[in-house]
């Protein structure tokens, strides 16, 4: 099987459905929630506030189904489930969380920019 060509900025990377993924507010936050460790969804889902059970759920299969989250289900009663980063996970928390904190350290200055933007718009 012939590998496809991998650049970012061409129209058919398949490199670019891994980038929207991570793009997205919400698995950002997933990651690095979950970079503390394995947890429950419950746990997880009080951690991102603000996320929906729905949306979480699906962030959780879309981010299983590329190797970046493993996800463990124990025959209890109740039921258990827990998630953590797989090792291809972990790769993307250093990243992710160093744009986080980017993000936080920033907003000032990225709130006074909108402000000074809006005011002459």
């Amino acid at each position: 099987m012939t590998q496809p060509e991998v650049n970012l900025l061409t129209e058919t990377c398949p490199s670019r459905t891994s980038l929207a993924r991570v793009a997205d507010k919400w698995t950002a936050m997933v990651v690095i929630a979950l970079g503390s460790g394995r947890m429950r969804f419950g746990v997880l889902r009080t951690m991102v506030e603000g996320i929906s059970p729905k949306v979480l759920t699906g962030t959780l299969r879309d981010l299983e189904r590329d190797g970046l989250v493993a996800r463990y289900a124990y025959a209890e009663v109740p039921p258990r489930v827990e998630y953590e980063l797989t090792a291809l996970g972990r790769t993307l928390h250093t990243p992710l969380r160093a744009l986080g904190s980017w993000a936080e350290e920033h907003i000032p200055e990225v709130l006074a920019a909108r402000e000074t933007y809006d005011a002459f718009r």
